[in-house]
């Protein structure tokens, strides 16, 4: 014998002279207002600005680099390869560079604190971050007579390459 069972369920009666609320009919989206949508839920409103609604004085602290990707320009010049990597905040002893015939990879890290007491007022701001980046070469490269410099934030590679690279300018039709 099987047994068969009821699910009970509860009606809400709807009061007399009540008025029901219609449901507006969905509008399709285009793609660029779907895609806006889809940046607005990932990136909050303000996620740009962390510290606008906080205390004044934030506005100075120090923009260390904080785990983003750093701007590279690569140049392929004639006889070597010319890298410029921005690195706002990091340190010349947190920089490591390892090179391959063909890519070079930029680690690095940063640390920034700052501590402001006034009066009952204390306030200690801690940022640190990391960051990797590898990078392919136009062309193989000597890695043993590569050179590095780092000044003021801003790292440059002069890597000189194996062989001389062939420039040829084509005409479009």
């Amino acid at each position: 014998m099987s047994k068969v069972h009821k699910k009970e369920t509860s009606v809400t009666p709807i009061k007399k002279d009540t008025e029901i609320e219609k449901a507006t009919p969905l509008k399709a989206m285009s793609a660029f207002e779907e895609m806006d949508r889809m940046f607005d839920d990932f990136f909050p409103r303000g996620w740009m600005r962390p510290f606008h609604f906080g205390h004044p004085s934030w506005s100075h602290l120090p923009a260390p680099f904080k785990g983003r990707t750093p701007h590279v320009d690569i140049v392929d010049r004639e006889s070597e390869v010319f890298i410029k990597a921005e690195l706002p905040g990091v340190d010349k002893d947190d920089v490591e560079i390892t090179l391959t015939e063909n890519s070079v990879t930029i680690k690095g890290s940063t640390r920034a604190e700052e501590e402001e007491e006034k009066g009952d007022y204390h306030r200690c701001e801690i940022s640190q971050g990391t960051f990797s980046r590898t990078l392919s070469l136009p062309s193989e490269v000597d890695t043993d007579k590569a050179r590095a410099k780092f000044k003021h934030g801003v790292l440059k590679l002069t890597i000189p390459k194996l062989k001389k690279s062939k420039h040829k300018s084509i005409k479009v039709e």
